[in-house]
């Protein structure tokens, strides 16, 4: 019937290859010192030349999900000063304005990481950009962002423009009025932030106050053309800020582009995770979203919305167990019940 391997040979077991035991002092291991010059050229393994690149990568928080966002990091320092200074000074907080669930009502609010909500977006991204001013490092600039040299409003720019920081009410302002004008979206507002951080790494600059609002503009300018489907145009945000022209506007956008390397790539996973830091920023700094109680027709909704994202999942894991047994089905292998006595 078969060879001399053939387990027909020792019915008792199964035949056993013997293998000779190495000794781990037998295969030493080559290193790089133990190369010498006249065995060739060494070869970097693939893995050790994309190593400084992975770094680099998960070091810009706006290209990789795991590394933490700038203006969480620089909104750290004045919370916890807010904090010790209500400690020591036995100061209460403010008054208790967040809503707590009970037993008998849920409170929840209309904002997800699909659909935020659009004013506490602005609020938030506001926050998160006085911050980036007020803790900055130094005052890197270009002139392309800079106000003096490119203004945008005929009104003379103040002779302190460079020095004194703004106020989060005037950014929020100034975000505010681009975005109800121009109809823009929440997502297109932390779109704007991803833009804006991934700037100020890669040109190596820092926002200030001689130059945050071109930098917020053109952020702005770029978010609105990549994520909304009706892009606002050049020509738009000049009847907004009725004293640019389109040929700065278009100036402004090139050099945006060239300083971010053409990389106006935001993955999912970058977008998520600046939503859910932006909540974080709002819980530390007493800025709620609104709350509204669980009502029935909502309930019914999300529960909707629930079975309606489980049937998918259902229906996907259905077509991957057809496929995973598609290779049983082409040898003729058939599933028989079993039978119990």
């Amino acid at each position: 019937m078969g060879g001399s391997v053939s387990c027909c040979i020792s019915p008792g077991e199964s035949p056993k290859i013997l293998r000779r035991h190495v000794d781990l002092d037998e295969c030493p291991i080559t290193t790089t010192e133990d190369v010498s010059e006249d065995t060739g050229t060494y070869l970097q393994h693939i893995s050790d030349r994309e190593l400084p690149d992975e770094l680099a990568q998960e070091a810009n928080p706006s290209d990789h999900p795991r590394a933490s966002t700038l203006f969480l990091n620089k909104s750290q320092t004045d919370v916890r000063e807010k904090r010790k200074s209500n400690y020591m000074n036995h100061t209460s907080p403010g008054l208790l304005t967040k809503k707590f669930s009970s037993c008998s009502t849920i409170f929840i609010d209309d904002s997800t990481v699909s659909q935020p909500n659009l004013k506490s977006t602005i609020k938030c991204v506001s926050l998160a950009i006085y911050y980036h001013i007020k803790n900055r490092d130094s005052n890197r600039s270009l002139d392309i962002f800079d106000e003096e040299k490119h203004p945008l409003s005929k009104e003379k720019v103040p002779d302190d423009y460079s020095v004194v920081d703004p106020e989060h009410k005037l950014i929020y302002r100034f975000i505010r009025t681009l975005f109800s004008s121009a109809q823009l979206t929440a997502e297109c507002a932390i779109v704007t932030l991803v833009y804006l951080e991934r700037l100020l790494t890669y040109a190596e600059i820092d926002i200030c106050p001689c130059n945050w609002k071109r930098i917020v503009l053109g952020a702005i300018l770029l978010a609105s053309k990549v994520w909304d489907d009706q892009a606002v145009w050049n020509v738009d945000y000049c009847q907004i800020l009725k004293d640019i022209t389109v040929e700065d506007m278009n100036e402004m956008e090139r050099h945006f582009l060239e300083l971010l390397q053409f990389n106006i790539n935001v993955p999912a996973s970058v977008y998520a995770k600046y939503y859910f830091d932006l909540r974080s920023l709002a819980d530390d700094n007493n800025l709620s979203f609104p709350l509204e109680p669980l009502s029935n027709k909502r309930a019914q909704k999300l529960e909707a919305i629930s079975r309606l994202c489980e049937d998918k999942y259902k229906d996907l894991s259905r077509s991957a167990m057809r496929r995973s047994v598609s290779a049983d089905n082409l040898v003729g292998v058939r599933n028989s019940q079993a039978v119990l006595s």
